[in-house]
């Protein structure tokens, strides 16, 4: 068994040793384009979403130097009618692309020979795995000739493949090159027909475009965006995080907030995996995302300001959904034409959720919200930052019952972009305290339009429970009084709404008065 050809099922053996997910039902629907002209597959989604996992499998599945019923025959693909015809039943070749640019960046401390190590490393397990190879140069037709000698096909498994795209974000030389490469396996008619059987890639970036088109363009693409009928391999579905809480014993309504989020036509709701299970194994919810390495990029992103960006990632982060044309991105990490791009960036790294038939994005969960909050108070963002600074100072200033404070605050936000255009109605006041108020997010739960047996409660503030703050219930008035705003939460006894909590609760009161132009507030304590 080799490195890059014909790797065996190690791999795979030792993830079966941990708490593993059964995903293996994919095979069978890679196993159905196997000698078709739909057998060539780029299946891409955010890092720790699962893909080196599906590489390793896949590996296990093929690879006819190693006999892996064994770690099969309880699996889901073991059902499948084409099991047994495809069982170790091929060449393989397996690149772990990103593990080449480290290893280069390791040597070299560059890029440039990338694609000729790439190249080299499986000529030469080819040639030593057949001797009789070693006079043929190029690796493609030594590939054509190890086909013959073996008659056997291969199937491609690249992992990380856009490593080089992402790495080499400027150098569009190595890109081409790259590029080039793939071309020569995967879009090649005398070389692809003859050798490949099927190839799965996968990676964070769908396939570069080139010209406006895939640049290897004979790949179907399942991606962030749209995964198609491949959804339900994205991440983990409901049903599979509602059995490892019950295994673990862990709260599955608790690992629905923090980590559920993605949802798509095919499946309703799809977890991040490698969160779920690292708060299964720390016995802790909590954000696991802040260790994967492209958190560092998204202040980047937002720095750019496209189109007022910024402003529009304040709106995300208030809970606001936005309307994203995700046609024209280019699939790299260097080419931005609008704010539409990075935003769709943002969706095929995980920071935002894609509703496809809305067109919108939305934050997905708990966790990514952390990333951008704790991202954004630690960049330099002039107008972010401010907002933020502005924020913290309101909720003291409410929780020390400064009114006067309150409705200057009300105001600033009020002449800022993240006021609605027409300021005409209790739902274009509600939009402001939404801003106003944004720090609240760290700090509490904030429930809009909370129903009660006696009306609906504007916005309910309910204190997590790792703070000894107040809860507050907001009451909005517009053409009428703040007083009559907190005698309205009391009347109606709002209160009694979170009768469950107890400590100190703030009754707060707010309109405005379209004659006058002017905010009002009332600000009452009372203790549950």
């Amino acid at each position: 068994m080799g490195t890059y050809l014909n790797p065996g099922n190690s791999g795979f053996r030792r993830i079966l040793k941990s708490n593993y997910v059964d995903k293996t039902g994919m095979i069978g629907m890679l196993n159905d384009r196997i000698e078709t002209s739909d057998s060539l597959i780029c299946m891409s989604r955010p890092r720790r979403f699962g893909k080196s996992y599906a590489a390793k499998m896949l590996c296990a599945y093929y690879d006819h130097t190693c006999q892996s019923e064994s770690l099969f025959d309880d699996k889901e693909i073991s059902q499948s009618a084409s099991y047994k015809d495809h069982l170790n039943k091929y060449n393989v070749i397996y690149l772990d692309v990103a593990g080449f640019v480290s290893d280069v960046m390791r040597r070299d401390g560059s890029m440039k020979q990338v694609v000729n190590r790439i190249v080299n490393s499986i000529h030469r397990e080819l040639i030593h795995d057949c001797p009789a190879l070693k006079e043929i140069e190029s690796v493609s037709d030594c590939m054509i000739a190890y086909v013959e000698a073996t008659k056997m096909r291969f199937v491609f498994i690249i992992d990380e493949w856009d490593a080089i795209i992402r790495e080499a974000k400027s150098d569009t030389e190595i890109q081409k090159a790259y590029l080039n490469l793939l071309r020569e396996w995967f879009k090649n008619g005398n070389f692809t027909s003859k050798t490949v059987a099927a190839a799965y890639m996968t990676g964070i970036l769908p396939i570069k475009k080139d010209m406006g088109q895939s640049a290897v363009s004979d790949f179907k693409e399942f991606t962030a965006v749209k995964p198609y009928m491949f959804a339900r391999y994205f991440g983990f579905t409901e049903e599979e995080v509602k059995k490892i809480c019950g295994d673990y014993g862990m709260d599955f309504e608790e690992a629905k907030k923090w980590y559920d989020g993605y949802s798509f036509a095919k499946a309703a709701s799809i977890y991040n995996p490698y969160s779920v299970m690292m708060a299964m194994n720390m016995g802790e919810y909590e954000s696991y995302w802040k260790q994967t390495s492209v958190a560092e990029n998204l202040v980047t992103y937002i720095n750019m300001d496209f189109e007022h960006l910024q402003s529009d990632i304040l709106k995300l982060i208030a809970g606001e959904q936005l309307k994203v044309n995700v046609t024209n991105f280019q699939n790299d990490f260097q080419t931005f034409k609008s704010k539409d791009d990075v935003l769709t960036l943002l969706i095929h790294l995980g920071y935002l959720a894609y509703d496809s038939k809305e067109k919108r994005v939305r934050i997905p969960n708990e966790e990514v919200r952390l990333e951008f909050d704790g991202l954004l108070q630690n960049a330099e963002h002039t107008k972010l930052a401010k907002l933020l600074s502005d924020s913290e100072k309101l909720l003291q200033d409410t929780l020390n019952g400064n009114e006067e404070a309150v409705v200057n605050a009300i105001v600033r936000v009020r002449n800022t972009n993240y006021a609605p255009m027409f300021y005409n109605n209790e739902q274009a006041l509600r939009y402001v305290i939404k801003f106003a108020y944004i720090i609240c997010i760290d700090y509490y739960l904030k429930v809009e339009e909370l129903p009660t047996g006696h009306g609906i409660a504007d916005v309910v503030f309910l204190p997590k429970r790792d703070t000894s703050l107040p809860a507050m219930i907001v009451e909005l008035k517009w053409n009428q009084t703040a007083e009559g705003a907190v005698k309205q939460i009391k009347q109606k006894d709002y209160p009694s709404l979170i009768s469950e909590y107890t400590g100190n609760m703030l009754l707060v009161g707010i309109n405005y008065d379209e004659d006058t132009k002017e905010h009002s507030c009332k600000i009452e304590k009372i203790k549950m």
